[in-house]
């Protein structure tokens, strides 16, 4: 006999066009689907702890305290200069030292005034014993050569008590008593003074000093 084909048979699984609700029964309304995030806004950092206060700088220490402090040798102090209560006279030092080593005192003192800022032609050193062994070596070649060197002002200027009256005036004037007499003394000192600008620094017997410049110097 002939065979009758089979109805295809449906599926549960298989899909098929929704059925309208029934009367009278709310559909349910389709929840809406999020989007993406927006990107979170960042807060404001919260302020740290305020910063310690900055420490005041140190104090800056001046020019004569550092070399007082570096110094370490044992070079006779020459005190800063101060104007004197007469305007027109020099200030004077004295650096107490025996006739045997006035001249040493007189070139320590001549060094540390050109560290401290003197310049060579403002320094007269006068003797009242032997030449300093710098005026010695210059006059060999001749007074005129010698003498032209105090009128350039270049460089420290060396003479003896008997050259004294042609000494030219300069802001210091240092005076190394290493020997001749009291007469020798009592006339360079007074010349010295007047020829000293500024400073005049006395190295030598201090009662010397005191007889012909006076108690207290």
């Amino acid at each position: 006999m002939p065979l009758i084909p089979e109805e295809p048979q449906i599926h549960e699984s298989a899909q098929g066009p929704r059925v309208a609700p029934a009367a009278g029964r709310n559909a349910s309304t389709p929840r809406p689907v999020p989007g993406p995030r927006p990107a979170a806004v960042p807060r404001p950092a919260r302020p740290g702890p305020r910063p310690a206060a900055r420490p005041a700088p140190p104090v800056q220490r001046t020019a004569s305290s550092q070399r007082s402090d570096n110094r370490q040798d044992n070079r006779p102090a020459v005190r800063p200069e101060t104007p004197p209560a007469d305007a027109s006279a020099p200030q004077i030092q004295l650096i107490p030292a025996s006739a045997d080593g006035s001249l040493d005192a007189a070139e320590e003192a001549v060094d540390l005034l050109l560290d401290t800022g003197r310049a060579p032609g403002e320094v007269l050193l006068l003797t009242t014993g032997e030449q300093h062994p710098w005026a010695a070596h210059e006059l060999s070649f001749g007074e005129a050569a010698y003498w032209a060197q105090q009128d350039a002002q270049e460089d420290v200027f060396y003479a003896s008590a008997a050259a004294v009256g042609r000494a030219k005036a300069r802001p210091v004037v240092v005076v190394a008593l290493n020997g001749g007499t009291d007469d020798v003394v009592a006339q360079v000192l007074p010349a010295a003074r007047e020829c000293a600008g500024a400073l005049l620094i006395v190295c030598g017997d201090p009662q010397r000093v005191n007889a012909v410049l006076g108690a207290g110097v």
